[in-house]
């Protein structure tokens, strides 16, 4: 019997995650499909509801859902406890595990595949929202000497920071406060490179070998790693490995079995 999952936001139509599932299935031989849903902003709960109805076993869930993805779940795995946001759904009979998968590859993405060590860097995350929930416990626990999290509400990055202020050395406020400092990593959480757009950041805020990281991708440099590029950043990366890890990450979940990434990662960019 085929097994059925999905990913499921808005926007989707760049998703490349049936994609990557599709080459995870025919490298471990599993007999499943994976497709991608477009949910109304204001349909999430029932567009996965239908797709339960149809025997679907778990869905991947991006932008504008993680947060209500959380509220849906019946369950929660200590990491999307703690974020407080999912972007990994597993259906059963028991209800709805909600898992966070994102932190995980975004870190494996950065140390292992980039070789970019995290201890005691000074992290800039940009963004407050589901995105960033999901990998501030991921980031802190590799000891940065500082993680910065700016957003235009400063509201929300300060909820942030208390919330996350026990796991390690935690600041925020928005982008007019950055000015003057300096990171050795800037990671885009924000959806401002699908609308084309680039966070308000104030010039100077590259330090020397440097890397700028947009999980965001496209066909090309972002807007953001354009900017980043013009600044001095020494290293551009896009979300593509991100991406191809946090799937490892709930295809293991699903499946109990973990995929090999670097081929498919090459692969992905070569489309």
């Amino acid at each position: 019997m085929t097994d059925f999952y999905a990913v499921i936001g808005n926007p989707i139509a760049h998703s490349k995650s049936p994609w990557i599932h599709a080459e995870f299935s025919r490298q471990t031989g599993q007999d499943m499909q994976y497709e991608a849903i477009l949910a109304p902003v204001d349909a999430f709960a029932a567009t996965v509801a239908v797709f339960r109805e149809r025997g679907g076993k778990g869905m991947n869930v991006t932008v504008p859902f993680k947060l209500e993805a959380c509220k849906i779940s019946r369950r929660l795995t200590r990491r999307a406890d703690v974020a407080q946001a999912v972007n990994t759904l597993v259906f059963s009979a028991d209800g709805i595990l909600g898992d966070n998968t994102d932190g995980a590859g975004l870190v494996r993405d950065i140390m292992i595949n980039l070789e970019f060590p995290l201890a005691g860097k000074r992290i800039l995350l940009m963004g407050a929202g589901g995105a960033a929930r999901g990998v501030v416990l991921p980031l802190l626990e590799h000891s940065p000497s500082v993680l910065t999290i700016a957003n235009r509400t400063k509201q929300k990055a300060h909820l942030l920071q208390q919330q996350f202020s026990r796991y390690g050395n935690i600041v925020s406020g928005d982008y007019a406060d950055l000015g003057g400092e300096k990171f050795d990593l800037v990671i885009n959480a924000t959806s401002a490179s699908l609308k084309g757009r680039v966070p308000p950041l104030p010039a100077g805020i590259f330090a020397d070998e440097s890397m700028a990281y947009d999980m965001m991708y496209g066909d090309g440099r972002t807007p953001f790693l354009q900017f980043a590029k013009q600044q001095g950043a020494s290293r551009l990366t896009d979300g593509i490995g991100m991406l191809v890890e946090q799937a490892a990450e709930s295809f293991f979940l699903w499946r109990g079995i973990r995929p090999e990434t670097d081929r498919v990662i090459r692969g992905l960019r070569n489309l």
